[in-house]
């Protein structure tokens, strides 16, 4: 079988200079893309050419390119993180793309991800969530026990992997019709309600980041099961089945 050949395609990309422009699509093309060459790749050599022309770069986020950051977040054709399953921009390659295809590169399409500039949205809402609830408090008088000495189920101590394995890019988010950050609020929730060390702040944890999901504006789950669908990490909806069922239980017993 012959390799494919280099392509030469068409880029729709959303270009806005700060959080109050309006914002517009504008065209590019970019030519002799190797199919080998990753999503963010093609997108580097769009902006060698527009600095080279004297243009200002597209700006995107990026950081490690391991699908470890979640950082690289772009809507690509209408899909989180792109046609593929499973990855993230930075994992996604122009295989998945044809010779003379026309690409449209938005950013996330949400009231609380704001636009920064382009294809930058300020996710920092996601960090608020994270400081409402999303730690453990630890005994440091010296007593402390080792996390490796206690005891846990494998069942247990699977499905808290699994949900710690989110790695916040607000795909689900993206994807969601109503731009719900549930998905992503049960795996930080999950997490910690399926261990011991979790158990401290249990009550507290759900209640506190439900609010402040709820005051950063994302919309309610309807559970059409999108987010799971996009998240490049596979988080599972049971995990929203668990948010919900801690934060009952939190709601009826927790003292006033």
């Amino acid at each position: 079988m012959s390799a494919k050949k280099d392509m030469d395609l068409t880029l729709k990309i959303w270009r806005q200079k700060d959080a109050t422009d309006k914002g517009a699509m504008k065209d590019y093309t970019v030519k002799s893309v190797s199919p080998d060459s990753s999503f963010l790749e093609m997108l580097d050599m769009l902006n060698e050419d527009l600095v080279n022309k004297g243009e200002e770069p597209v700006a995107f986020d990026h950081d490690c390119r391991e699908g470890i950051c979640g950082m690289c977040s772009l809507y690509i054709n209408g899909e989180a993180h792109g046609p593929d399953r499973a990855v993230t921009t930075c994992q996604l390659h122009m295989r998945k793309f044809k010779d003379g295809d026309t690409i449209t590169i938005e950013p996330w399409r949400a009231n609380a991800f704001p636009v920064i500039k382009d294809l930058i949205v300020d996710r920092t809402a996601f960090e608020r969530i994270q400081q409402a609830g999303g730690f453990i408090s630890v005994n440091t008088s010296g007593n402390t026990q080792d996390a490796n000495g206690i005891p846990i189920s494998k069942h247990n101590a699977d499905k808290a992997m699994d949900a710690a394995t989110c790695i916040g890019c607000g795909a689900c988010v993206a994807t969601c019709k109503n731009a719900s950050a549930m998905l992503f609020v049960s795996a930080k929730v999950a997490q910690f309600s399926l261990l011991p060390q979790g158990e401290i702040e249990r009550k507290d944890r759900v209640l506190n980041m439900v609010h402040q999901m709820d005051l950063e504006g994302f919309g309610n789950c309807t559970n059409t099961g999108a987010c799971e669908v996009e998240c490049p990490k596979g988080i599972s909806l049971e995990n929203i089945a668990i948010l919900n069922r801690e934060y009952l239980m939190s709601s009826l017993t927790k003292e006033k």
